[in-house]
């Protein structure tokens, strides 16, 4: 357990508001628990879930310490797109959860990683994330690649510092977009009060740009391609909610009734671009355009440590 000590700064703020806006990842719900269990003090004495805040009260809040998670191998089948001795790149599907996380302890890919590759991955992220370089939500499908050596994650983290790892998803936007393309640069940061949600935030938001087109479009929707300059937690979903057009089966950020049909967002991460960390030679993985099992690699092919594995 740890103890936070915070400053209110608003007059008449609910202390599970306030909580929420300034503790990073604390739900309003979490809050309204730590309050009800005395873990919120003010002057020494536990604050009333209802009370409200004063400028210049200090709150006592002890946060418990996370759950310990086993980090177990799991027999999960997994859409292998491509894979050699340094990295591995998956299609993730709608619905799983890329690593072990409080409420997720398995059946996330990172269980499904450590059977298929054993002790190849690589340690640099932690033990609950070995070999995951970049994440994408739960409820977003498409491409995702993890790396399986200390060399090969050092490599592609820095390309994601540097953007020549690039990702490419194709959305379906509500209403119709006026114009063919364009670029949403918002910065974006935590939504002040609902902390599991982002926002864009001009004042104290991290940099965040978004370039999108058109690919078709249809009665009451539009379906576009979206391509990073920046990779912020929700990124897609925040700038095209941010322009009036959120995306397709999004409650977080567009309507809060599920669209009959869905089971999330309609986002997928399709093309994945990047410098091969063994061989420096780009690799460009898309799927093919008829939706056979069969990915390519364009422009110069990587000569990797062992043959390319198929999508299974």
């Amino acid at each position: 357990m740890s103890t936070l000590t915070r400053t209110a700064d608003r007059p008449g703020e609910r202390a599970d508001a306030f909580l929420a806006r300034v503790v990073p990842d604390l739900t309003r719900s979490a809050a309204q628990r730590l309050l009800e269990a005395g873990a919120v003090r003010l002057a020494g004495r536990p604050v009333r879930k209802n009370y409200r805040t004063a400028p210049g009260d200090v709150l006592e809040v002890d946060i418990p310490a996370p759950q310990p998670v086993d980090l177990v191998p799991q027999d999960i089948p997994l859409d292998i797109v491509y894979e050699d001795g340094d990295v591995i790149v998956v299609n993730k599907p709608v619905g799983m959860v890329v690593h072990p996380a409080p409420g997720h302890s398995d059946g996330t890919l990172v269980n499904a990683l450590l059977y298929h590759c054993g002790n190849t991955l690589s340690g640099i992220n932690g033990t609950l994330r070995p070999g995951i370089v970049h994440r994408i939500d739960r409820d977003t499908s498409g491409l995702i690649i993890a790396a399986k050596n200390d060399r090969a994650h050092l490599s592609l983290a820095a390309q994601l510092q540097d953007h020549s790892l690039s990702r490419v998803y194709e959305a379906v936007a509500v209403g119709g977009l006026r114009e063919d393309c364009g670029t949403v640069d918002a910065p974006i940061g935590r939504h002040p009060v609902d902390r599991k949600r982002m926002a864009v935030d001009r004042q104290n938001g991290r940099e965040a740009v978004t370039h999108w087109r058109v690919l078709a479009r249809y009665p009451g929707f539009t379906h576009v391609e979206c391509r990073l300059e920046t990779g912020r937690t929700h990124q897609i979903r925040v700038h095209l909610a941010s322009i009036g057009h959120p995306l397709l089966g999004d409650t977080v950020y567009g309507s809060k009734k599920p669209y009959p049909g869905l089971a999330g967002q309609c986002l997928h991460a399709r093309k994945l671009i990047f410098r091969h960390p063994r061989t420096g030679e780009r690799v460009e993985l898309v799927p093919a355009a008829d939706g056979a099992e069969v990915y390519v690699i364009k422009r110069r092919k990587v000569k990797p440590n062992r043959e390319p594995v198929s999508k299974r």
